[in-house]
């Protein structure tokens, strides 16, 4: 079979070969009619060689293809394939065993200097691939279950012995009464005690001693001048369409919009000038659609915060999602009051950091969720959840002092969900005064 086959590639380079020549005979004889010999030497004896070098080029290449590189492969791959190449390759074709083997081949592109953005697809695509897990829960809802028969959340207490070595954590705020747990250095600097009170961990993520150091968060300062000129607050909504349990959407001023309209006054009231962004990011052609709301209030908000670079507070005002049959409600300063919960991304999985969404300030975040944590605690008890940490950056990477808040959750009532904006208010004043 080998000597046969080696016969009739034998015969067909013979039979190109004697093309060629026959080929160069007729353009002779057809250039000769139309010009004399002299021009007939300068005008296709170049024309001529290159077609037979290119010929030699094309069986060398057929004949070993081993040899024939990735490089010289993209090389010619570009160049324009005159009517002479193309009769060569239609020639090829006619062998079957050619035409086999073109088949079985895999062509590989070559490219010299790749755009570094298609790296970043392809390191995007294999991570989503590998961690498709980390987006299927990506929501920021808890969809949390009721523990016992009792769902009300009960303030844990936690035995404090204060003796001189004990040294408060942080600033007794002079214009608020404390009547919650403070906390003291020594018991914020066990990292298991820490994570025990004060953090809720997803599977998606992880955090580490390095990461969740109370000495290295309680000492960042958070403060902000409000008598400068410019707004200092941005206040916006990723799912405007979260409602409550006793209105729907169509009802805007009692959704978490309207939430987020009173902690405006509240805060405006208080000196800071504020923007409230009400713009919907989770609706699209009249659809509810949350898996790119993210992408979409990350465009809107940059396009405020270039407009408005004195902000340096973003707060991203949710309602969780919960059971239907747990209602998380405390009384606060006499009145019903759906809980707090600070969220943070932390850009990570538990097998390591998400390189593509960094976040520089994420530290800082930690810091803000923790330094209102420990307010709450003190001043507000029975106020906030514990700290929710999640796999992803859900836009907190825009400012130091950026913050993912949910209140309350679909059990709630407006009302219940309005009361907690008042205690909000105070706890951000406390952070961002020092008081």
């Amino acid at each position: 079979m080998r000597q046969k086959n080696g016969r009739l590639n034998q015969t067909l380079r013979i039979g190109m070969a004697v093309f060629v020549i026959a080929l160069a005979a007729v353009l002779l004889i057809k250039t000769a009619a139309r010009t004399d010999w002299e021009e007939i030497g300068e005008m296709t004896a170049g024309r001529i060689a290159e077609e037979a070098s290119g010929l030699a080029v094309r069986i060398w290449h057929r004949s070993y293809p081993a040899v024939y590189s990735c490089g010289e492969k993209s090389a010619g791959k570009d160049e324009e394939k005159n009517g002479f190449s193309r009769m060569v390759e239609w020639m090829m074709e006619l062998n079957p065993r050619y035409r086999y083997r073109k088949s079985k081949e895999k062509t590989t592109e070559v490219y010299v200097e790749q755009d570094p953005s298609y790296h970043k697809y392809i390191e995007n695509r294999d991570f989503y691939a590998e961690h498709e897990y980390l987006f299927r829960y990506g929501a920021e809802d808890t969809n949390e279950q009721p523990t016992s028969a009792d769902p009300e959340p009960v303030q844990e207490e936690v035995p404090l012995k204060i003796t001189g070595n004990m040294i408060p954590a942080y600033t007794v705020s002079s214009s608020h009464t404390a009547v919650g747990n403070k906390y003291m250095k020594a018991q914020l600097a066990d990292f298991d005690f820490l994570m025990k009170h004060f953090y809720s961990v997803h599977p998606t993520t992880t955090a580490t001693r390095d990461q969740l150091s109370a000495d290295t968060l309680l000492s960042k300062d958070l403060t902000i001048d409000k008598t400068a000129e410019g707004p200092q607050i941005l206040i916006y909504h990723t799912h405007s369409q979260e409602t409550f349990a006793d209105y729907s959407a169509d009802h805007p001023e009692r959704t978490v919009v309207g939430m987020g309209t009173y902690l405006t006054e509240l805060l405006t009231a208080k000196g800071y000038s504020v923007i409230h962004d009400t713009s919907v990011y989770d609706l699209k052609n009249g659809k509810l659609d949350r898996n790119k709301a993210y992408t979409y209030s990350l465009e809107g908000i940059t396009g405020i915060l270039q407009k408005n670079p004195s902000i340096q507070v973003v707060l991203d005002l949710h309602r969780d999602g919960v059971s239907e049959s747990l209602h998380l409600v405390n009384e606060v300063n006499g009145k019903p009051t759906a809980p707090l919960m600070f969220f943070n991304g932390m850009s990570q999985t538990p097998d390591g950091p998400i390189e593509y969404l960094q976040n520089p300030y994420r530290e800082d975040n930690l810091a803000f969720s923790l330094q209102m944590q420990l307010d709450a605690a003190a001043y507000y008890p029975g106020l906030t959840r514990k700290i929710y940490l999640k796999g992803l950056r859900y836009n907190l990477h825009l400012r130091p002092r950026s913050a993912l808040i949910e209140v309350g959750a679909q059990t709630n009532t407006y009302e219940e969900a309005r009361n907690a904006m008042e205690p909000l208010a105070e706890l951000l004043d406390m952070v961002l005064q020092g008081k």
